[in-house]
């Protein structure tokens, strides 16, 4: 790839969208190594997917033999009460405590979309617990990045969840991952939101839309990659671009969609910019 600001990697829930992660169970080895053969030089597993590969001894093995960095880690619980349970808890610091042994790597936290019931105060819930566990990342020196997602169940969907959980963040703890898959399914211009919260942007998520109904492959539908690329080339941004597919061809094939995303990526997008 180009002499970029940024660097790419891919995300696994391409593989965890069949069966919900029980098809591809434990295989994150595997997927480290389509990754790299992708292309990609970072991988976000989904922490509490990760299977063997959860010791840090042989996850950092693994990475080593592959050549590529662990970008960052997915952490994705329910989070409905007023603060954290103690299982919750015990998971976030457990995450934390991975990634402490791979600086650098982001924290990357969402929220399980169960509903919109009770928005305003889970909102609230939400923004409390989320500034809590990146108080606690952050302690101990690990960046944290707050991910929405778009599901109709989700609390971090619309332009008006945006602003309140957004701004509610406690930026001097957590930064905010831009989905701009998610965004433009909430009904927003991906590029526009990013240009409107660009000061907390730290992580970054790419994936397609069509809208029929949702996701389609890298490529093949509407989001502006080159103009949200060229823009955070412009302005150098230094982080990590996630590509995390959710094309229904994924359901039969991630490895497929892994590998045409890379090469994308390499052939198409790199190539377009200035």
């Amino acid at each position: 790839m180009k002499n970029l600001p940024f660097k790419f990697g891919a995300e696994v829930y391409t593989w965890y969208m069949n069966n919900n992660g029980e098809t591809y169970k434990d295989q994150l080895g595997h997927m480290i190594e389509i990754i790299s053969k992708a292309g990609f030089t970072g991988i976000q597993p989904i922490f509490t997917w990760m299977g063997k590969l959860s010791d840090p001894v042989l996850l950092e093995e693994k990475l080593k033999e592959q050549g590529i960095e662990l970008a960052a880690v997915a952490l994705a619980l329910d989070w409905n009460g007023t603060e954290e349970t103690a299982e919750e808890k015990k998971v976030a610091d457990n995450a934390i405590d991975l990634l402490k042994r791979f600086p650098g790597s982001v924290l990357c936290t969402v929220q399980i979309p169960t509903g919109r019931h009770d928005l305003v105060q889970r909102r609230k819930n939400l923004i409390n617990i989320v500034n809590t566990v990146s108080q606690r990342a952050k302690e101990i020196g690990v960046e944290s990045s707050f991910h929405p997602n778009s599901p109709h169940t989700s609390i971090t969907r619309t332009e008006e969840d945006y602003k309140v959980i957004l701004e509610g963040l406690d930026h001097s703890v957590t930064g905010w991952c831009p989905d701009v898959g998610h965004i433009i399914n909430g009904g927003m211009d991906p590029l526009a939101k990013m240009k409107e919260y660009q000061s907390i942007i730290n992580h970054i998520h790419y994936k397609d839309w069509d809208g029929n109904p949702e996701f389609t492959l890298m490529g093949n539908g509407k989001v502006d990659f080159l103009g949200i690329t060229q823009w955070l080339k412009d302005i150098g941004f230094g982080g990590w671009i996630i590509c995390e597919d959710e094309g229904e061809e994924a359901l039969e094939d991630p490895d497929f969609v892994t590998l045409h995303d890379g090469k994308w990526v390499n052939d198409v997008l790199v190539k377009g910019l200035r």
